[in-house]
């Protein structure tokens, strides 16, 4: 393996020549033009050997939530006679599908040996990498330095509050170039403020004081085991060996009633049943009850992060909206930490991942997010249709399907790393997960159709997802092995029908499994379930399928689908709508207006305000309002309700 920026200029110098002989001539550079610099690779790529100076001590003092700070000293032993160490933080992480490793954030760098202070440099191609000089019979190297939370959201994601916290062991450690991470050793300790409690599935937890230590093991397990934090804590066994650990901003948050709280065994139980036996010997739910702490979903082998809105539990209903996260999460557990595409498992964390099965990995997850969800109860049925509703509706009317296929969408991690883009109708997104769903709930019915409803995805996520032992937390898989285990469950051109639908550009919208399930998807002047759930919390406006534009509460839109009708009438994301045909704008004012021109041919009239200029913008549209729902196509059960209904006597309905 080589340092992808060495490779791509090594690539291009080869390039150069071929591409000159193709043209006929192989031109000389002009007298003092200037001439690439070589690039000299410095940082050892990883083999799968211990790190051979012993095992790592990792401290880290996180009771400042006054200031967010978390002050780290890390001590690394030596071995005789080393002369330099080229220490790394970690970049490509696992779950985020990219180079997101906070460097910005870790700060104050020092080293130091016997006490002294020590000379280091950055690499100057690999900026993650540290090359350290050691002195002479130096057997203990100290890294000294602060990882700094984010302290509003602008600066990025906020870890630490006065309430809470949650410590990520990738972003406030380094380790050794050049060893597999599941070769280095390491024994992590935290100092937490005063009567806090703390989660993390890692083993051996010993406290003295505020102080927590917990059993000596390797890097990847750690940087795989976070930790959720706060003064506000409650746990509950859920079977199985599973705990749900909550903090919260508050502590009346923490009340949850005992049927609401057995619907979270209920997901342990259903998704057992799909799954079959897991690859943790337990398993800790990290979830926060927070606006204050920035918003998470990660997942790991033995544990997940979690955030939910703050009255989740106290206002079960009125939040039925917000809890996929925890059935998607644990799903991970099985696929996507077990069993992993093969190049999306990395030897470390400077190699770089590649994600174009990331349609497995997470489209399929999304489906078993929402099956699990209704199965559970955690979420209603209704929500739950109101979901994939909404996520077939915009793909109905994605102008982007025509260029950008979902393959391609899996890439969007590595370069977009989730930035607000423009018009995100037309350039797509991460589409893997959603319609990534939908293309597997279109797969289950091609199997429980041509098997009279004996067999389902269901029995795909057994045999493929189950742990098969052997002791190794993970498993690859390339796409002839997916293939092969959709054909043992049901001989079919699997083959085709992938690559079909995740290579392809101009499909049509995904809807083939919804139809097969019994459903169509419909347009009515109310918001679906979810749809309306997700606006009253974010007190927002989308008129996605109707004017084309997502509108916040003072009335700026945030969001408009290309060549929609306020797109085409030049209402912009920016513009803020100051009146609707006359009248100060409120959205109420902006839906009876839409509903006043139905069938009509008098374009709605809106004062938009962009800068320090008013325009009066006539947008021709006549279609009323519209938002997507699924109906089901007969009177009697469809197979969508039978794919959503529990599976296991102890789930709940």
């Amino acid at each position: 393996m080589k340092s992808l920026i060495i490779a791509a200029a090594r690539t291009t110098a080869l390039f150069l020549p071929t591409i000159a002989a193709a043209q006929g001539t192989v031109p000389s550079a002009p007298p003092g033009a200037p001439m690439a610099a070589p690039i000299t690779q410095s940082v050892p790529d990883p083999v799968d050997a211990p790190y051979p100076g012993g095992t790592i001590r990792l401290d880290i003092d996180a009771s400042d939530t006054q200031r967010g700070a978390y002050r780290v000293t890390e001590s690394i032993p030596l071995t005789p006679g080393a002369k330099k160490l080229t220490l790394l933080f970690p970049q490509w992480l696992p779950g985020n599908h990219g180079p997101r490793g906070p460097l910005a954030e870790l700060v104050d760098v020092r080293f130091f040996a016997d006490g002294k202070p020590l000379t280091w440099q950055r690499d100057p191609v690999e900026v993650y990498a540290f090359h350290v000089d050691l002195p002479v019979g130096a057997r203990e190297l100290v890294a000294k330095f602060i990882h700094t939370s984010p302290l509003q959201t602008s600066e990025g994601r906020i870890t630490m509050t006065p309430e809470m916290l949650n410590l990520q062991w990738e972003k406030m450690s380094l380790y050794p170039a050049g060893h597999y991470v599941r070769r280095i050793r390491i024994k992590p300790a935290v100092t937490f403020p005063k009567g806090w409690t703390a989660a993390t599935a890692l083993d051996g937890a010993q406290a003295s004081g505020d102080k927590v230590t917990w059993a000596e093991t390797d890097y990847e397990t750690l940087v795989d085991s976070p930790i959720f934090a706060g003064v506000n804590f409650r746990k509950w066994t859920l079977g199985h060996d599973v705990t749900l650990n909550v903090v919260a901003d508050e502590p009346e948050l923490l009340a949850v009633s005992p049927e609401n709280l057995a619907k979270f065994s209920s997901l342990v139980d259903e998704a057992l049943a799909v799954f079959g036996k897991p690859a943790f010997d337990h398993y800790e739910f990290l979830l926060a009850l927070t606006d204050r702490m920035g918003g998470i979903g990660l997942e790991h082998l033995r544990s997940s992060e979690n955030q939910m809105e703050p009255k989740n539990f106290i206002d079960w209903e009125g939040m039925d909206w917000d809890r996929n996260v925890l059935p998607h999460e644990f799903t991970h557990s099985w696929n996507g930490k077990y069993r992993r595409p093969a190049r999306l498992w990395t030897p470390d964390y400077r190699q770089p991942m590649q994600d174009d099965l990331l349609w497995v990995y997470e489209g399929q997850t999304q489906f078993w997010g929402f099956v699990l969800a209704a199965r559970s109860g955690l979420q209603t049925r209704e929500t739950v249709l109101g979901m994939l509703a909404t996520q077939a509706g915009g793909y109905s009317e994605q102008p982007g399907r025509a260029w950008r296929s979902v393959e391609d969408t899996t890439l969007d991690p590595v370069f977009a790393a989730r930035k607000p883009k423009p018009y995100g109708s037309l350039a797509r997104s991460e589409d893997y997960y959603n319609e990534g769903a939908l293309i597997w709930l279109e797969a289950d019915q091609v199997i429980r159709s041509g098997t009279g409803g004996r067999k389902g995805l269901d029995d795909f996520a057994r045999s493929f997802f189950s742990y098969a032992g052997g002791g190794h937390s993970s498993a690859t898989y390339e796409f002839a092995d997916v293939v092969a285990a959709l054909n043992a469950v049901y001989p079919y051109d699997w083959a085709t029908f992938l690559h079909t639908r995740i290579e392809g550009t101009g499909q049509p919208a995904p809807v083939a499994g919804i139809e097969r399930a019994g459903y169509r998807l419909v347009w009515r002047d109310a918001p679906n379930p979810f749809d309306k759930a997700r606006m009253d919390d974010a007190k927002n406006l989308s008129l996605y399928h109707s004017l084309g534009v997502t509108i916040d509460r003072e009335g700026t839109v945030t969001s408009t689908r290309w060549d929609s009708p306020a797109f085409n009438a030049g209402v912009v994301n920016g513009a803020k709508i100051v009146a609707v045909n006359g009248r100060a704008y409120d959205g109420e004012k902006l839906q009876q207006a839409i509903t006043a021109a139905k069938g009509g041919s008098k374009p709605i009239e809106l004062l938009i305000k962009r800068g320090d200029k008013f325009f009066t913008v006539p947008v021709g549209y006549y279609g009323g309002l519209r938002w997507p729902w699924l109906e089901r196509a007969g009177k009697s059960t469809a197979p969508l309700d039978q794919l959503l209904a529990p599976r296991r006597s102890t789930a709940l309905k």
